[in-house]
C-alpha cells in the first residue's frame, strides 16, 4: 500500500541461491516460505514510504531495497538473494481510471499551453511584420519627400541658371554696338503695340493721362530707327560680312 493509502496488487519474482545446504536445511524450517514472506514485508514497507505516482517510476529502487533486506537475514539461512524483480504493479480500477483522467487532463493542459504559446508567437510575429511594414512605408515616404525636394531644388537651380544666362546675354547684347538703341526700339514698339490693341478692344478710346509720354515714345522710336539706319548706311559692308 503506497503512502497515499491505495491498495495495490504486486507481482514479483525472487531469485535465491543455496550457499550452505546444512544451514538451509537446519537453520530454518522452510527458507522458501521465509524468504517470500520477508520479501513481501520489505516491499510493503518500501512502497508505503512513497506515493502512488512514484511507485511506477521507482521499481529499480524498490527491487534493491528488497534484496538488501533479504540478504542480511538470509546469511543465517545458508542462502544468498541474487535479485528481486517486480513484474507488475496493479492498482484498483478506480485508481487506474482516476490516473487516466489525470493523464488526459495533463495532456489537454499541455496542448492548451502549446496552443496558447503558438497564438502568442503568432501575435508577436504579426506585430513584428506590421512594424516592419510601417517602417518600410515610412522610409519610402521619407525618400519620396527627399527626392521631391531634391527635384524642386534642382528645378529652381536650373531656372536660376537659365535666368542668369538670359540676363548675361541681355547684358552682353546691350554692351555691343547699337545694343542699347535696339533695346529702346524693342520697348517702344511693344508699348505702341499694346496701346493699339487696347484702343481696338473697346469703342471707347483710352488715352494716357500725359499725352506727351506717347509723343516722347514715338519720337524715341523714330529716332532709334533713324539712328540705326544711319549706322547701316555708314557701314554698307556690315551685311556682307
Amino acid at each position: 500500500m503506497p503512502g497515499d493509502n491505495v491498495t495495490m496488487e504486486v507481482d514479483g519474482v525472487l531469485y535465491l541461491q543455496v550457499m550452505n545446504s546444512r544451514q538451509s536445511a537446519y537453520g530454518i524450517e522452510n527458507y522458501h516460505f521465509a524468504a517470500s514472506q520477508l520479501a513481501q514485508t520489505s516491499l510493503r514497507s518500501a512502497i508505503g514510504k512513497i506515493s502512488l505516482d512514484n511507485t511506477f517510476e521507482a521499481r529499480e529502487n524498490l527491487n534493491q531495497q528488497v534484496v538488501e533486506a533479504l540478504d542480511e537475514a538470509a546469511q543465517n539461512w545458508g542462502i544468498k538473494v541474487l535479485r528481486y524483480e517486480i513484474k507488475d504493479l496493479q492498482p484498483p480500477r478506480s485508481v487506474l481510471e482516476a490516473m487516466e483522467k489525470q493523464m488526459r487532463a495533463e495532456r489537454e493542459k499541455r496542448a492548451e499551453i502549446a496552443r496558447s504559446e503558438g497564438e502568442k508567437q503568432a501575435l508577436i510575429n504579426r506585430a513584428a511584420a506590421e512594424r516592419a511594414e510601417a517602417i518600410a512605408l515610412s522610409e519610402g515616404e521619407k525618400m519620396k519627400r527627399i527626392n521631391e525636394a531634391e527635384g524642386r531644388a534642382e528645378e529652381i537651380l536650373k531656372v536660376a541658371e537659365a535666368t542668369a544666362e538670359g540676363i548675361s546675354k541681355v547684358g552682353q547684347a546691350l554692351s555691343d554696338p547699337g545694343g542699347h538703341e535696339a533695346a529702346n526700339l524693342d520697348v517702344a514698339k511693344k508699348y505702341l503695340d499694346q496701346f493699339g490693341k487696347l484702343a481696338k478692344e473697346n469703342n471707347t478710346m483710352i488715352l494716357p493721362g500725359n499725352l506727351t509720354d506717347v509723343s516722347s515714345m514715338v519720337a524715341t522710336v523714330m529716332s532709334t530707327i533713324k539712328h540705326t539706319g544711319d549706322k547701316v548706311s555708314r557701314n554698307p559692308d556690315a551685311d556682307r560680312s
